[in-house]
């Protein structure tokens, strides 16, 4: 699969042909985010790209418009369908692009199936800079019919040495998403109700998470940010949360993966058969969602 090797700053990334990814990510010599091989596998969608749906489709089942859709089955243990149609798909470059630009551009086209019958084109903008790996991600709506739409990213962030427990985690969300036991949506509560209230900075210690948080708060720019810190320098990932109301936090705990998981989402899981927060894009419209990751 393709490899597109991108520099700016002191910043340099790959870019995988599978799933527009982002594979590495270094500032200096300190690597950003988990990695994978050029090859794959790529683990627990290590920084794959999510649509047109992220996390959850209930059963791989759902009603849009009074017409009812099967999605192929992706998590069999639940038997749910899980992060959209092109996280491991292949994107090409939709220009030239030389090893050491400080960009590239990829695009992918969803096709209409039985379970999504609806055609989308999608490009995805990966830019270095001074101020870190900005990552833009639009979809246009090609088709000849409205069309269900969320998307998200999957990035694990290192934040330097030693254990995840042991870093600070900042999250300046009041709300979170708390699931059943097929991790599916329960209740939406209060953060402080909960054992998952960051908004002041503070370790991760022995907590465990794998859910959806909201309400988040913007900074004096206009975007929310989300902080990790180790003994030695840490990571930040930023976006306006306009376009992206919901993060999906995810600690990894019995995993045995390096990282931990901050997915900036327009919706929650489930959100194509709730409708909470879905988008619905008609023929010719387009949406646009963008995030930045940066060394601390």
């Amino acid at each position: 699969m393709p490899q597109y090797v991108i520099q700016g700053g002191d910043y340099r990334a790959v870019i995988s042909g599978s799933g527009g990814a982002l594979r590495i990510l270094r500032h200096g010599d300190r690597d950003l985010v988990t990695s994978w091989p050029q090859d794959g596998p790529v683990p627990f969608y290590s920084g794959t790209l999510l649509a047109p749906w992220p996390n959850r489709v209930a059963h791989a089942r759902y009603t849009f418009r009074g017409e009812t859709f099967r999605l192929p089955v992706n998590e069999p243990e639940r038997g749910h369908a899980l992060h959209g149609l092109v996280a491991f798909a292949g994107w090409r470059a939709a220009g030239p692009h030389e090893d050491g630009d400080a960009s590239v551009r990829l695009t992918h086209t969803v096709e209409p199936s039985p379970g999504y019958p609806f055609r989308l084109r999608l490009e995805v903008r990966h830019a270095l800079g001074p101020g870190g790996l900005t990552t833009t991600l639009t979809a246009e709506n090609t088709g000849d019919r409205p069309a269900p739409y969320g998307c998200g990213t999957h990035p694990w962030l290192i934040a330097g040495d030693g254990p995840e427990s042991g870093w600070e985690l900042a999250l300046p969300a009041d709300r979170v998403l708390l699931t059943d036991e097929e991790l599916l949506p329960a209740a939406l509560r209060p953060v402080e109700e909960t054992p998952f209230d960051f908004r002041l900075p503070r370790p991760i210690g022995e907590t465990s998470a794998d859910n959806a948080f909201t309400g988040l708060a913007a900074g004096p720019d206009g975007r929310t940010e989300v902080r990790l810190r180790g003994p030695r320098g840490g990571v930040r990932i930023a976006w306006d949360p306009a376009a992206l109301p919901w993060a999906q936090v995810c600690t990894g705990t019995g995993f045995g993966h390096r990282g931990i998981a901050v997915e900036p989402m327009t919706c929650p899981a489930d959100a194509f058969n709730s409708g909470t927060d879905l988008v619905v894009l008609d023929p010719g419209a387009a949406h646009e969602a963008g995030w930045t990751i940066s060394a601390l």
